[in-house]
């Protein structure tokens, strides 16, 4: 289990006012209706989420340095759990030229408001209990999705990522170093449950069976 953090330079190019965020709106508020992973949580103000998710080509460096960590090729089975508007998916397509590709996401909107190259290839649906059979896929991979779960739900989410693969795997999740980390993610988050730690998150997903590698987002 490495420690891969290829969102690194898409988390660190946009600028937070963690104080702002607490001050200026009623959280509370604000993370009930992010909850509901609905048009105000996508494309609506930013203090109920993206502010506005468009696709502006960011994830293509993503796409390309998973496509040569993970040796990606042609007739590959690829699938991204919790994939949103697909836009790192619909990189991954243009990168990796005959991969076949899957998505799946909580917010029925985010599929119907997705990249209508990959649009057929997505559903919405719970992680914790996924629509597809076992050993599928060949590379399997969860961005910024397994912090918003409950502590009960990590166990048959992570079961269900290992059942359907067959191979290589990554997850990467919301995190803190330290206690400067642990209070900016408090103020910034509007939909994580888990609080972990990277090693938490190591060995929480090794309980279940998880093998592949971690990354990890923090709010320096």
């Amino acid at each position: 289990m490495a420690e891969l953090n290829f969102l690194t330079s898409v988390h660190t190019s946009t600028q937070r006012d963690y104080v702002q965020r607490v001050v200026e709106h009623d959280k509370a508020e604000c993370a009930e209706i992010a909850g509901q992973w609905g048009y105000d949580y996508w494309d609506g103000d930013r203090k109920y989420g993206f502010g506005g998710y468009t696709y502006d080509g960011r994830w293509r460096t993503v796409a390309e340095e998973i496509a040569a960590h993970y040796n990606l090729k042609s007739g590959d089975r690829i699938l991204d759990i919790g994939c949103g508007k697909a836009f790192l998916l619909y990189e991954i397509t243009q990168v990796v030229p005959g991969a076949e590709v899957a998505g799946i996401d909580i917010s029925d909107y985010a599929i119907e408001n997705s990249k209508e190259e990959v649009m057929p290839y997505l559903r919405s649906g719970n992680c914790t209990e996924l629509p597809y059979e076992s050993g599928e896929f060949d590379f399997v991979f969860s961005l910024n999705t397994f912090h918003n779960l409950h502590n009960y739900e990590l166990k048959s989410a992570v079961k269900e990522m290992v059942r359907v693969g067959k191979g290589a795997a990554y997850i990467c999740v919301e995190s803190y170093r330290n206690e400067r980390e642990k209070m900016n993610l408090l103020y910034w988050q509007l939909t994580c449950k888990c609080f972990h730690t990277p090693r938490e998150w190591e060995w929480v997903t090794s309980q279940y069976g998880y093998q592949g590698d971690l990354g990890f987002i923090f709010f320096e």
